[in-house]
């Protein structure tokens, strides 16, 4: 089996605000991960993790506090201004409100042109000609170029969004949570057009979602974050099998079962107390505070993110006790 080929190496990133005097708001604290070019790698956790956050540093929208992102052997944050541009034309991204990130001045067509104009990648009936089959790929008449945002749905808003993203014929896209804002029916149909997308154009997704069986159906492998750290990072269907995390466990005890009576069965375990600040955290696990597993070398050592299974990393000491 040939080995595959990593697009995308997060090495110990940090993106740290200052919030006050003395004051650091950490919101992404040592993150690593490898994406492997052609795969979706899944981003989850509950709001204010530092999801989002972590999928613009590795965009490069924000600059890293500390740590590295190499994007195909370059690190994108040592990049100037030239290089940035290019990266540019090889990672996109798919912004999660779609009402407030296209221009409510510009029509369709300038907001999906303005990525090729900006790299001079074609111009006049050819430009145009590139917009109407964008708008096709993602499912809207080339009609619709000459209208304006506010004349669409949600859903062909982020299919706007979407097009946009793909103009200038990306390598890797940043999907960050695409289909939070959208109704329930509209997000699987998102969702599916950013597969078919994929397998057309071998494009390489980070997937930041809150929805888990969205990206259990999407992801090839899941990344699991709390308060700024990753906690647990596995296959797909291995996390979804046997979460080892505490945290991912009750994650996935929430997860909605279609059938009435087995969801009538199923054993939720709850995440009690309050989510601790993430304003000058304290040394330990940061889940320590509402884990009911949690001893005093939890809330004195910080666990690394170790593996203990074949391709399966848990950050926890009570995991990595039981699985010595």
């Amino acid at each position: 089996m040939a080995e595959r080929q990593v697009l995308i190496e997060v090495k110990d990133l940090k993106k740290y605000f200052k919030v006050g005097k003395n004051a650091v708001l950490k919101a992404v604290d040592g993150v690593n991960f490898k994406i492997y070019k052609g795969e979706t790698l899944g981003l989850v956790g509950e709001s204010g993790c530092g999801k989002t956050t972590c999928g613009k540093t590795v965009m490069g929208l924000y600059e890293a506090t500390g740590g590295q992102v190499i994007f195909d052997g370059t690190d994108i944050h040592s990049l100037n201004r030239r290089e940035k541009k290019e990266f540019t034309k090889r990672a996109q991204i798919i912004f999660q409100d779609p009402y407030s990130s296209l221009n409510p001045r510009m029509t369709v067509g300038d907001i999906i042109g303005e990525g090729i104009d900006i790299h001079g990648l074609c111009h006049g009936k050819e430009r145009e000609e590139k917009i109407h089959e964008l708008l096709e790929l993602v499912g809207l008449n080339r009609e619709h170029a000459s209208r304006f945002p506010h004349e669409f749905s949600g859903g062909q808003r982020q299919r706007i969004g979407i097009a946009r993203a793909l103009a200038i014929e990306p390598e890797f896209i940043v999907c960050d949570e695409p289909i939070s804002a959208l109704d329930v029916s509209i997000q699987a149909q998102v969702v599916n057009l950013l597969i078919e997308l994929q397998q057309k154009k071998n494009l390489t997704y980070l997937f930041i979602a809150h929805d888990l069986s969205m990206v259990k159906h999407i992801s090839d492998r899941v990344g699991v974050m709390y308060l700024g750290n990753m906690v647990e990072f596995a296959s797909s269907d291995e996390l979804y099998a046997e979460p080892l995390h505490p945290y991912t466990t009750a994650l996935m005890s929430a997860i909605p079962i279609p059938d009435p009576d087995a969801e009538k069965e199923k054993k939720r375990i709850p995440i009690e107390g309050e989510i601790p600040s993430p304003i000058n955290p304290k040394p330990g696990c940061r889940f320590a505070a509402r884990c009911r597993y949690a001893t005093d070398q939890c809330r004195q050592e910080t666990p690394e993110l170790a593996e203990v299974k074949p391709d399966h990393f848990v950050a926890c000491h009570r995991t990595m006790e039981l699985n010595k």
